[in-house]
């Protein structure tokens, strides 16, 4: 009777018939309100069963994302299992472990501002020998791109060091993409890959560029233009100041280093394989550059946890470099001074003490460990999930890098750069290289070691005045919680340090090319 009321047509002629359409406009009334009240009620139940069921609890919101992909792995089952007060204040903190520091909208910046000039012809051909391992390499040409830019030069492919430690074979094009940095830089400077045939045998200028030097220096330089058509560049490394420099200089710097020299494509492919598998493993991972290497010990002189046939070695190989100067080192007063990388033990209490799980993915981008497993196994039992580049590629893949460690060390440095944690042993090329590329990026976790005031701890540990646990935990903790890679200006040299000495205590601008390259949203500097 209600549904045909309210869907029925009454007779202008009938009382009976206007009584009934008026008590169904009553029923209708009531009904729309209990319809109304009832829906209400029940997508109130709805959303507090979604709330109960589906929202992640307080702890999802320290989980990092350092990095454009998302990790692959989820953490559901150990969000959703109950936990004590101090299960869960544990668990936050671990989780925080891997979070990146607050970049404060920080952000990249390398276009050059309105009053740069690029390639304006040129004067002459540089020609350039790169010395050093392959970050010192890297470093060294994009110092030479601004050297070159700076004295109107066409800059000659450069040659890679094929005389250092490792005696490494590799030309340009096998470590990078040499098209692409031709191309990349082609509005700043003009590059060839070789000289023409009629200058090949001509004369030309032999020059050691004064190290740390500043554009005055190099716009002398050009004088040389006058007598000669080639300049030869006998070495690379820090031929240009870290600071007071033009800002168009130190962002051509910064195209050079992160844009242009991008690595061959056999590199870059199986190193971003490498990525997703040590991914597909756990997720997050961190990445050690594991600096405990026969090269860096016997170069430092460090001997420290060495028996006395390791010691005698290092020193006989230090004798026999004749490129390195320093040859009577006491290796006691080298690791009191925090000039010695960190051993595989010391790493292993570091990362514990940090708070990092035993079941955490450590990749160790390195060469080969010295003294092998009988010292790696002291860190290998605190951290047992140990991946080098071996266990990740197959023998085929790394076949075409087998003696070449320029390409081999270009693999370590992807992986350090695309890691949720990078950790240095020591302070090295690589070390500073991956630091300020991970900053650039973004400033992406990077825990420096202080390994200075590390030594003392260790020490207390050794003769049993400080044990393991939560007091030294809180130690380490608070030495590095200002030592993440958060952002901060270049630093200069320490107070009291005059002259030219003071240019090589700098830090470099590789390490932290803030402000020039990296800006904020109000930055003056800011040109996106």
């Amino acid at each position: 009777m209600v549904n045909r009321g309210l869907h029925s047509h009454p007779s202008h002629g009938s009382s009976s018939l206007l009584a009934s359409r008026f008590r169904a406009r009553k029923l209708c009334g009531s009904a729309i309100t209990f319809y109304t009240f009832f829906i209400f009620a029940f997508s109130f139940f709805l959303f507090l069963f979604y709330l109960r069921h589906f929202v992640p609890d307080e702890h999802q919101h320290h989980l990092p994302h350092p990095h454009p992909h998302p990790h692959p792995h989820s953490q559901s089952q150990s969000r959703s299992r109950s936990r004590s007060p101090q299960e869960s204040s544990k668990y936050q903190y671990q989780e925080q472990l891997w979070d990146s520091p607050f970049s404060h909208a920080l952000h990249s910046c390398l276009k050059p501002t309105a009053k740069y000039k690029g390639s304006q012809g040129f004067d002459g051909y540089l020609t350039v020998r790169s010395n050093g391992g392959l970050n010192q390499m890297r470093t060294g040409i994009s110092d030479m791109v601004a050297v070159a830019h700076i004295m109107n030069a066409t800059l000659v492919i450069p040659q890679l060091d094929k005389r250092s430690f490792w005696q490494d074979s590799s030309v340009f094009s096998d470590v990078f993409d040499e098209d692409h940095f031709i191309d990349s830089l082609k509005r700043d400077i003009r590059i060839v890959k070789e000289l023409p045939k009629n200058l090949e045998a001509g004369p030309r200028a032999r020059k050691h560029f004064t190290s740390w030097s500043g554009v005055g220096y190099y716009e002398e330089m050009k004088r040389l233009w006058n007598e000669y058509q080639v300049i030869h560049v006998a070495k690379s490394d820090s031929r240009l100041a870290n600071n007071d420099l033009p800002l168009d200089i130190q962002r051509l710097r910064c195209r050079a280093m992160y844009q242009a020299l991008r690595f061959s494509l056999p590199i870059e492919d199986l190193g971003k394989r490498l990525v997703d598998r040590l991914r597909s493993r756990g997720g997050r991972y961190i990445a050690l550059h594991l600096r405990y290497e026969k090269d860096m010990l016997s170069f430092t002189g460090c001997t420290y946890g060495l028996t006395d046939a390791e010691s005698e070695e290092l020193r006989v190989l230090r004798e026999n470099t004749n490129y390195w100067k320093v040859k009577k080192i006491n290796s006691t007063e080298q690791r009191i001074g925090g000039f010695c990388p960190l051993t595989p033990k010391e790493v292993g209490v570091f990362l514990q003490a940090l708070g990092f799980p035993p079941s955490t993915p450590i990749y160790i981008a390195a060469g080969e460990i010295y003294g092998g497993n009988t010292h790696l196994a002291e860190l290998s039992s605190r951290f047992p999930n140990l991946v080098f580049k071996e266990s990740l590629a197959t023998p085929e893949e790394l076949k075409a890098f087998t003696n070449h460690a320029s390409q081999t060390a270009a693999l370590d440095y992807i992986i350090c750069v695309e890691s949720d944690v990078f950790v240095p042993s020591h302070a090295g090329n690589m070390a500073r290289a991956v630091e300020g590329h991970r900053r650039f990026l973004g400033h992406r976790k990077t825990i420096n070691p202080d390994r200075k005031g590390l030594v003392e701890i260790f020490d207390k540990l050794e003769t049993g005045e400080l044990k393991e646990g939560a007091e030294l935990a809180h130690l380490v903790q608070q030495m590095h919680k200002n030592r993440q890679g958060a952002p901060r200006r270049r630093l200069g040299s320490p107070a009291g340090i005059k002259g030219r000495a003071r240019f090589r205590t700098e830090e470099s601008f590789y390490e932290n090319p803030y402000p020039e390259c990296i800006c904020g949203s109000r930055s003056k500097l800011e040109i996106t």
